[in-house]
Parts: C-alpha cells; structure tokens; sequence
C-alpha cells in the first residue's frame, strides 16, 4: 500500500455536505476554505409551575418596585429580590404573575422556583406555616421557657435552643413539638436543627422526627440458634 493512499486526504477534496440532527456541519470544495457550524436555537419550554397565576388575599398588601417585592399581612412583612430573568406582575383582577423577561435555559428555572417563593411569600404572612416534630424514646422530652426550647434527649445535660424572632414553639404531652411562623425557610429550618440534635435510628426508631416522617426500620442481630 502506497504512501498517498494513507496521507492524501484533504478536505477541499470532498465534495459532499453532511448535516446532523442538532448541527448542520458543511464542508467547502473551495480549497483552503474554513469549516462553519450552523447552530439551531434552543427553544426553553414554559414552566408549568411558573406560568400559574398566584391568588393575593384581600388582607395582604403588595408593593412592587422594579425586581423587589414587598408582601405585609396580618402576620408580618417579608420582601424578595428578582433576578435579571424573571419579572413579576401584577393584573387587574390582583393577582400576581411572575414572567421569564428572557428566553434562556437560566430562565426557564428561575420561572418556576421564583413562583414557588412569591407564592410562599404571600401564604406566609396570610395564613403562615408550621412543621411539626414527635420525640420517641424513653425519658425524651421539651418543653418551652421563656424564649428558649429546652429538649431532653438523653445526653448528660439539656440541650437549649433560642427560638429565633418571628417563630412560634408550642410543646404538647412534652413529646411533640410544634414550630411556627410566616417565613416558610425559617420554620423549616429551625425543625431541622431541632431534629439534627437526635436524628431518628433505624433500629428502634429513637430519636427526633417530623410528625410524617417515616423511618425505614432494620432488623437486628439474630440470636444463636440451638
């Protein structure tokens, strides 16, 4: 086999386009000439949780300045900053309607979770939140005092935790503790640092855990047989 057949391949030779499903890639019989792309448009599909209007109260009012949000209701005030790709709006019959201001991929996931945070913007100063956590284990209690929640979770000594401004604690049958308040983030991450302490086993399902959650047990070891 001869030299030229091996090395004599150039691209001003070949005299055939090849377009691909995305790309379109076209090879020039001019020699010398360069190698384009032609790249299509990526169209970004509307998100089906952003494009859903959200419902304003008659007790809460919303002030709109630019890419800010500012949402009071009888339960306090919380404000939120836009990014550059979205847009928020509001219409003649009140309700709210956050918009993509771009057509990118960036944008169709800021449409989404932006709603989602208006919309609890608006729920939390209206009707607020709660979550709800169950201790289980002998001798495992709370109890509230004064603006500390004091657990007893088996340790040498009591753990106490400041309820931080805005939440509520109330402590029932000294095993469940209920946390709430207007700020969604808050509320779910104070129960969260309450669990944390004790999180649940997964033998005897000891341990701090929300009211639904469940707890995938495990078998223990088996005894010697005879």
């Amino acid at each position: 086999m001869t030299s030229s057949v091996t090395s004599s391949f150039r691209i001003s030779n070949l005299n055939s386009v090849f377009v691909g499903e995305t790309n379109k890639f076209r090879v020039s019989t001019v020699p010398g000439a360069h190698v384009g792309f032609i790249r299509k448009t990526v169209e970004c599909k509307e998100s089906r949780i952003g494009k859903q209007p959200i419902p304003v109260p008659s007790n809460v009012t919303v002030k709109l300045e630019g890419q800010d949000i500012q949402v009071k209701g009888p339960l306090g005030e919380l404000a939120l900053s836009y990014p550059r790709e979205v847009l928020v709006e509001r219409e003649e019959s009140g309700t709210l309607r956050v918009k993509k201001a771009v057509e990118t991929r960036r944008a169709n996931q800021m449409h989404g979770l932006f709603r989602t945070l208006t919309d609890n913007l608006v729920i939390g100063v209206s009707k607020g939140f709660e979550k709800k956590l169950q201790l289980v284990g002998v001798g495992y209690r709370a109890m509230v005092e004064g603006n500390e929640v004091v657990l007893n979770l088996g340790f040498s000594h009591p753990v106490k935790m400041i309820i931080p401004d805005g939440l509520k604690v109330k402590v029932e049958e000294n095993t469940r503790i209920t946390v709430s308040g207007y700020d969604k983030s808050e509320v779910g991450q104070f129960a969260a640092s309450i669990r944390k302490w004790r999180p649940p086993e997964p033998y005897k399902g000891k341990g701090v855990k929300y009211a639904d959650e469940v707890v995938r047990r495990k078998e223990g070891k088996a005894g010697k047989k005879k």
